[in-house]
């Protein structure tokens, strides 16, 4: 029998483990009440009483996993209440259950965004979203009436696979769908096109279903916004989350390791121990190798897993945008108010200060969607050039000529129509709520958890490049980070393009760190060591199989008598100078004996034909046909749109050279990749 001294431990207990796993967002939650910082969160998660309560007429959710279906679901948010003047909640799946989704008021619309992550699974925040459909009762949403916009990558096998999902539940379940199922293919980088052409398409249909009035009105903003004038320790001056700053306390251990759970609202700032320059000397391209320590956190990944860091905007891109809109006083400290609770607030910590806000939270390079440009209309600085803008954004092959194929970003395109004048009209709060957010960049980690626990692994090429038409520099954020610390710390001479403050927000990047998370993958080894594996990774697609041999090296050194299966790597690159860890290779062979094998291949050596890791694929189809009958697991990483199709066909004819046909062949790698057996690892 339990007696009530038995109910009161355990009952304590559980309220120590409740507290212990959610100890970071119980912080945030008690800093809510604070005046000076503000985090949006309702707290309630029965969604028709929120909707009730904030006299909502219209509901959008989404589920994201990267922010990009967060940032069209807002973006839908803000139009429907522009045109119809509809007050609209919009909301992450993970922040409500949904048992009460059938009681919303009759009349109601709900528009589902949702993203595709991994092998057409739903993102990790809308998980309870797929769980609550699948086992939702026929009838159960009967006055349910909806629509959906997916965002996907069709060079993925599953393309759209958790919107598509969704939108069956949501049917099987009683649910009505209105208008067509918006599906953006990323792979083709059509996202913004392919919204906007579902939008005008469902607002057209709203329109006459809700029998809503058209009330066009000017912009108004989401957020009251007051400034402040006094800069101290709770404003936050970039800091990833609340609890670095100076104000807060970071949760450790009695040793000082710092504890979790490390996330997208809560990254570890992690010492970068070493980079390395793995291009020769010489060669115009760079490829850095990157170690990070985790040791004084209780961070872990298990080998195939990603890292996600955390990057700040470059100096001179910042200086462009704070001039583009006349916001050089950038150091004036702001808070933010949301209008009701249901908003999430566009920034982790407020207050804080302009400057910092556009250094290290907007998106400020990236490239413009024509549905900004439309809003930028209100805003133009006069008769002439809002004429210009009104034009762009109504014709999608002239913005793409005048604007994407130029790789504008937004101060860039302003101020070249403004002939470098900034533009004084637009709100600092129409930027705060219309810039997508600075998000993490992923990269698939290059080490091993059992011969580098405590030190992650990276292998970046550092993306620069320069547009034929204007010779503006075409630079990727992270990656040029990447490559500002390693020319700083290994003292290299390197002409850098761009410029970063490598300190952070009151030093707490200085000496080589960045804020970090891991995103667990489901990319890994066979559990039986003895499997064979076929592994395929051109340039740094090489960085996941890189960790999994050295894994396999470890696994060997703690136990002698374990049996490898076959293990076939292909490899690529364009020459010998960017042989990616070409002087590794040789050790791991040493050590793995004839179970390992590399073959490597070559795309731009001089007089030579080209060679691609297919080709090589194809000439070694009596090997692979041989690994492929005793069982081998398949694992491709790199490119998606070329050279994971192009993998993808030469298997399905290797296949074929045993008597299949087409069709049996491809269904034959479906049901390898339902299985696990075929894993990809593309971007």
């Amino acid at each position: 029998m339990v007696d009530a001294l038995d109910c009161v431990a355990i009952s304590g207990l559980i309220v120590a483990v409740f507290v212990y796993y959610n100890r970071v967002k119980l912080a945030d939650w008690l800093l809510e009440d604070d005046e000076d910082i503000t985090v949006a969160s309702s707290g309630c998660r029965v969604l028709v009483d929120v909707f009730h309560d904030n006299n909502k007429d219209y509901l959008v959710v989404f589920g994201s996993q990267t922010g990009t279906a967060e940032e069209y679901a807002k973006k839908f948010s803000k139009e429907l209440k522009t045109k119809f003047g509809l007050n609209v909640m919009c909301v992450d799946i993970d922040n409500y259950d949904f048992d009460t989704l059938n009681q919303l008021p009759t009349g109601t619309f709900v528009s589902f965004f949702i993203s595709t992550y991994g092998e057409g699974d739903f993102p990790d925040t809308a998980v309870g979203l797929d769980t609550f459909l699948s086992s939702a009762d026929p009838e159960s949403l009967n006055k349910l009436k909806f629509t959906i916009f997916g965002l996907g990558n069709s060079t993925y096998e599953f393309f759209n696979g958790a919107s598509k999902r969704a939108l069956k539940g949501l049917v099987d379940a009683g649910a009505t769908h209105i208008g067509k199922f918006g599906m953006a293919d990323d792979g083709f980088g059509t996202t913004d096109e392919d919204y906007l052409s579902w939008k005008d398409e469902i607002l057209d249909i709203l329109k006459a279903e809700g029998d809503f009035k058209v009330t066009n009105s000017k912009w108004k903003p989401s957020f009251i916004l007051q400034k402040l004038n006094e800069l101290n320790d709770k404003v936050s001056l970039g800091e990833p989350s609340l609890q670095y700053l100076p104000s807060s306390k970071l949760p450790t251990t009695s040793e000082g390791i710092q504890t979790g759970p490390f996330d997208l609202s809560y990254p570890y700032v992690a010492p970068i121990v070493k980079t390395q320059e793995l291009f020769s000397l010489g060669n115009e391209r760079n490829c850095v190798h990157v170690e990070i320590d985790v040791s004084k956190s209780n961070l872990k990944y298990s080998t195939g897993d990603h890292l996600g860091i955390w990057p700040s905007n470059p100096l001179e891109e910042v200086d462009k945008f704070l001039t583009a809109f006349n916001l050089e006083s950038g150091n004036q400290v702001f808070k933010l108010k949301a209008n009701d609770h249901t908003l999430k607030l566009p920034f982790p910590i407020v207050p804080t200060t302009i400057r910092s806000a556009v250094q290290h939270y907007l998106e400020i390079t990236g490239p413009i969607s024509r549905d900004l440009f439309t809003q930028l209309i209100q805003f133009a600085p006069n008769l002439d050039i809002k004429n210009t803008i009104d034009k762009l954004s109504k014709d999608k092959e002239l913005f793409a000529k005048e604007i994407t194929s130029k790789y504008f970003n937004l101060a860039d395109a302003l101020l070249e129509l403004s002939n470098g004048k900034p533009w004084t009209k637009v709100p600092w709060e129409f930027l705060c709520e219309s810039i997508p957010k600075l998000q993490p960049r992923y990269y698939s980690i290059s080490s091993s958890a059992i011969s580098e626990k405590q030190t992650i692994h990276i292998t970046a090429i550092v993306e620069k490049s320069f547009n034929p038409i204007n010779s503006k520099p075409i630079l990727g954020v992270t990656t040029n980070l990447l490559h500002n610390i390693e020319v700083e710390q290994n003292n290299s001479q390197d002409n850098l393009i761009t410029h970063y403050d490598l300190d952070g927000p009151r030093g707490l990047y200085s000496n080589y760190k960045l804020p970090v998370y891991v995103r667990k993958s489901t990319f890994r080894l066979p559990t039986n060591p003895s499997t064979p594996v076929i592994m395929i990774g051109p340039g740094t697609g090489v960085a996941p199989f890189r960790g999994f041999i050295r894994e396999r090296v470890a696994m060997l050194k703690n136990e002698p008598n374990i049996k490898f299966g076959k293990q076939l790597l292909f490899y690529g690159s364009r020459n010998e100078d960017d042989y990616l860890y070409k002087n590794e290779w040789p050790k791991y062979s040493e050590s793995l004996g004839n179970t390992f094998e590399m073959i490597v291949c070559h795309s731009r050596l001089p007089g030579s034909k080209k060679v691609y890791v297919q080709d090589k694929l194809n000439e070694n189809r009596q090997e692979v046909l041989k690994l492929l009958d005793a069982g081998a697991f398949i694992y491709i990483c790199g490119d998606a749109k070329h050279m994971a199709r192009d993998v993808n066909k030469v298997l399905t004819d290797i296949l074929q050279s045993k008597g299949m046909n087409e069709e049996e062949a491809t269904n034959v790698l479906k049901t390898f990749r339902t299985s696990g057996r075929y894993q990809e690892d593309v971007w």
